[in-house]
């Protein structure tokens, strides 16, 4: 199969959205934004800023599309506020790793969940890629659907920024 990297690169919270729900992820990159007037999403960013202080690279925004939390010598972090959804985590941290491959820079990712005093390990293998690749096959068709997609109500729906949206 022909990949074509260029024509697929997306930001990262896209993927993250693809394994969150795919409704969110339509409306997000539609301009539907509701993250900004949510509280858990405001105690992420803080914890963000306020986690790992002596880190002295935060915050690195490559391509003005993925922003990596902590950039070290080994490896990538990404911070974030609890695991409830680990695998969408997961799948973020490795599109960065796949994504810096490609410009020649492999890193291993870790995952920091500062307020459970947990962190977990995340390596891109082959197998990782082509799970990359097919999502980012995926969001292009997601993206490319006329309307959103059905709600489907998921365990964590009441706690999202777009619930009234949804539900409301």
């Amino acid at each position: 199969m022909n990949f074509d990297f260029e024509a697929l690169r997306t930001n990262g919270i896209k993927i993250n959205y693809l394994y969150v729900c795919e409704r969110k992820l339509w409306l997000f990159d539609r301009g539907v934004q509701m993250e900004s007037n949510s509280d858990k999403v405001i105690l992420g960013k803080l914890l963000g800023e306020y986690s790992y202080p002596r880190e002295e690279t935060k915050e690195v925004l490559i391509d003005n599309l993925i922003k990596i939390d902590i950039v070290a010598e080994q490896e990538i972090r990404e911070v974030k506020y609890s695991d409830r959804l680990s695998y969408a985590h997961k799948m973020q941290l490795l599109y960065y790793l796949y994504y810096l491959k490609k410009l020649g820079i492999e890193k291993k990712g870790v995952i920091n969940y500062p307020k459970m005093r947990k962190k977990e390990t995340v390596e891109l293998t082959p197998e990782a890629e082509r799970e990359i690749e097919m999502a980012l096959i995926k969001i292009k068709e997601v993206l490319n659907m006329e309307k959103p997609p059905s709600v489907i109500k998921k365990p964590y729906c009441t706690k999202c920024a777009y619930y009234e949206f949804c539900f409301g």
